[in-house]
């Protein structure tokens, strides 16, 4: 079975990269012979289930596969661009070979340390020199992605595929949906951060992992946004949690909570109480994150900051804002 599987994939991947238009799915499934028996003995259904999981799986084996949404007459149509699977000659000295092999130790879960052995057994077929010492190290790194839309999303922004999630704002009573362009994941502070194109908002923003809830949805269609080059996932991130801003906001917090607020502080100073007195960096989104410490916190200045934590303590609450 597992000859028989490894045979159909290298036929649909030789379809995908031997033709100089999409194909159809009903064009595909006439050249793969076993498409055509699948089809034959079963039903539509079988054939189409068979040739997602093995697009699928061809793109985890790192083919490109364009989608065009209107190839023919209306039909998805499917190719394998050469130009966009031609690799350059894989030439790494024994240093850059060890910080790949620590690169690949880094994800503690089963399916992401799954791809990264895999690049490691392709890259030693290539002739990269690793070493025992590089793979035997004492040194652990591990960076946790416990979160379910972590995959679905690291898929979508390779795929360039847009996505459809409800996400739960800081402080918000209830998750509402988003229409995202996925750019980029990055970790920062112990969290992961998905940067994209919001459809709705027509703007860049910066969707914390955690916050997401329910099933991250795929859609149809290609990006309508300009990916920039590069995207500084940790620089927006800051910026919305108030790093580097030029305004201040003063705050009590009670005594043994909110430690991520007081290694940013500026200033700490008991207060009468259990409270201590902080005057912390003030900028875009920082009431989504205070408002998260609840009771363990008040806004004493700016007055529009404090009114922002209020405002979304009473939402969260079910109260109206003039109750």
């Amino acid at each position: 079975m597992a000859i028989a599987k490894a045979e159909r994939l290298m036929n649909l991947a030789l379809c995908l990269m031997n033709t100089r238009r999409p194909l159809s799915k009903k064009e595909l499934r006439e050249s793969v012979e076993a498409y055509r028996e699948a089809w034959q003995q079963g039903s539509e259904d079988a054939f189409n289930r068979m040739f997602e999981r093995d697009k699928d799986d061809l793109r985890e084996l790192g083919l490109i596969i364009d989608v065009d949404e209107n190839a023919l007459d209306g039909e998805v149509g499917y190719l394998a661009r050469r130009d966009r699977n031609r690799l350059p000659e894989i030439a790494l000295d024994a240093e850059e070979a060890a910080a790949l092999t620590l690169a690949a130790r880094v994800w503690q879960q089963a399916k992401m340390s799954g791809a990264a052995s895999g690049a490691l057994q392709k890259l030693r077929a290539a002739g990269v020199p690793f070493t025992e010492d590089a793979e035997h190290s004492a040194l652990q790194p591990l960076i946790p992605a416990r979160e379910a839309a972590f995959e679905p999303l690291l898929v979508a922004a390779r795929d360039r595929r847009p996505v459809t999630f409800d996400y739960r704002k800081a402080g918000a009573a209830a998750p509402e949906q988003r229409q995202v362009e996925p750019w980029a994941l990055e970790c920062w502070r112990g969290h992961w951060y998905l940067a994209g194109w919001d459809r709705d908002r027509e703007a860049a923003r910066v969707f914390r992992l955690s916050r997401i809830t329910g099933k991250v949805r795929s859609r149809a269609g290609r990006f309508l946004g300009e990916v920039p080059g590069h995207v500084d996932v940790r620089a927006v991130v800051a910026a919305f949690a108030g790093e580097g801003a030029t305004a201040t906001a003063t705050i009590r917090l009670r005594r043994g909570a909110g430690f991520p607020l007081r290694t940013k502080a500026l200033t700490v100073a008991p207060a009468e109480g259990d409270w201590d007195e902080l005057e912390i960096p003030y900028g875009n989104g920082l009431g989504a994150d205070l408002a998260e410490f609840g009771p363990d916190l008040v806004v004493l200045a700016p007055e529009e900051l404090r009114a922002d934590v209020i405002d979304r303590l009473r939402a969260v609450a079910g109260l109206g804002v003039g109750e």
